[in-house]
């Protein structure tokens, strides 16, 4: 064989496994779970009212709110993937984990808010999503932040005259869920449950 042909089949060879590689890389980084990282002036907030998906949109709408990353929790499982989670394979729900600035927005607001973001009185998912993996649960980390959503969960139900399901716990551990549920909304807005779901409620919140 030529000395140059060869060099150029070598070279086209080396090329296309770096390609390949780099494909690998980038969807093993999709799947991959998303880092958290929470500045020393910000608060977190862990919640699931149904699909992450629109949860982390509709608190990312909120000012003071900096960002929400989707994730699993409320089980008892390690490590959970968006497959076990997603076939109710495990007792995880999705959720997210809320960073905000507390100079910004208070827990209070952050739950008071999150009655309005879906029917609370059911504890068998949230429409069009029903299984114990979308349902209402509020996670807190603290005596205080536990003190806070009884304080708001009371004063809902006394305004509202209906009554509360949600789920209560003490949060165990967040796994933060595959990099490509982060933002999902922003990432893909002509995407089906985004335009038919998603929209329609942020319309409904006053968002859009």
């Amino acid at each position: 064989m030529n000395r140059n042909i060869f060099k150029l089949s070598l070279l086209a060879s080396l090329t296309a496994l770096l390609s390949a590689c780099s494909v690998q890389e980038t969807v093993e980084d999709k799947h991959a779970p998303a880092t958290v990282e929470v500045p020393e002036n910000m608060q977190t907030a862990v919640l699931g009212a149904g699909c992450f998906w629109c949860v982390e949109s509709f608190y990312e709408h909120l000012d003071g709110v900096q960002d929400a990353v989707s994730g699993y929790a409320g089980g008892t499982e390690a490590h959970p993937t968006y497959k076990q989670v997603a076939y109710g394979e495990t007792s995880h729900a999705e959720v997210v984990k809320v960073i905000y600035d507390p100079k910004i927005i208070s827990y209070t607001e952050l739950i008071d808010f999150f009655w309005t973001t879906h029917d609370a009185t059911r504890n068998d998912g949230v429409h069009p999503d029903f299984g114990p993996q979308y349902r209402s649960i509020l996670l807190y980390q603290n005596d205080e932040e536990k003190r806070l959503i009884q304080a708001s969960l009371l004063k809902y139900e006394s305004e509202t005259n209906k009554k509360i399901a949600t789920e209560i716990k003490a949060l165990d551990i967040f796994y933060s869920a595959e990099t490509y549920h982060q933002d999902y909304a922003k990432k893909n807005p002509t995407d089906r449950y985004v335009q038919g779901v998603l929209n329609p409620k942020l319309k409904k919140l006053g968002f859009k």
